[in-house]
């Protein structure tokens, strides 16, 4: 576990320059090197662990992600990683969930207009919640011609009646993953007017691949993080 390693030996690893495995450990991501008398940086196996475990979870989580648990293992909190490391799991499971609900709906989708239910009008505020997006997001969504909210009359306040928030939860996924807003306009004005659903046929599978793809990544990043904590004095 103490055998000397150089930044070059932990930057081959991964295919990385021997700078980015320094900024990891100025940043915190990596723990602390000890140095020879000449200054040179001297790494060992735990170093190495932990930038396995950084790369994975950046890859499963994102970079931002993936500092702040490297920055609670280091600070000695490892319920916080694991928080973190839970928050992810829990927004990939809500997004299968939500891929699921827009799968089935889509083979079902009426023509025209959807029926609306009683009481079924929210304001711009009650659908970003819904959502747990910003009111500014759902503005931008309808500036792009992708929601067409009405306007009661008396206020002139926007109204998002069911079809809309049918439109605006379908950009919210396809948004998640990944895709620009012009791209969305055009599945969602062919899901509202039911002329055909097979681009967010081939939307939904991406998205489906990605999931998984983010799934398994989580499951590496969850070894890598395991061993590094083992491999921690």
């Amino acid at each position: 576990m103490n055998t000397p390693l150089r930044p070059a030996d932990l930057a081959r690893e991964h295919g990385i320059s021997t700078q980015a495995v320094r900024n990891y450990e100025r940043d915190g991501f990596l723990p602390p090197a000890s140095r020879t008398p000449s200054g040179y940086r001297v790494y060992t196996e735990v170093h190495a662990a932990a930038l396995r475990a950084f790369l994975a979870l950046v890859s499963a989580h994102g970079h931002a992600t993936a500092g702040g648990i490297m920055h609670a293992v280091h600070d000695g909190d490892v319920e916080r990683a694991l928080t973190l490391v839970d928050r992810g799991h829990a927004q990939l499971a809500r997004d299968r969930e939500t891929l699921n609900t827009v799968r089935a709906a889509s083979g079902s989708l009426p023509v025209g207009a959807v029926p609306e239910p009683a009481g079924g009008e929210r304001t711009v505020g009650e659908l970003a919640h819904r959502l747990g997006v910003t009111a500014a997001t759902v503005r931008a969504w309808e500036r792009a011609g992708i929601l067409v909210p009405g306007r009661n009359p008396a206020t002139g306040h926007r109204v998002f009646r069911a079809a809309d928030v049918r439109d605006a939860e379908l950009t919210h996924l396809l948004r998640r993953g990944g895709y620009p807003l012009t791209h969305i306009a055009t599945v969602v004005e062919q899901v509202r007017t039911a002329g055909g659903t097979e681009s967010l046929t081939q939307a939904l599978e991406t998205w489906q691949s990605r999931l998984t793809g983010r799934g398994l990544a989580m499951l590496d990043a969850a070894a890598r993080l395991s061993a590094y904590l083992r491999s921690r004095p």
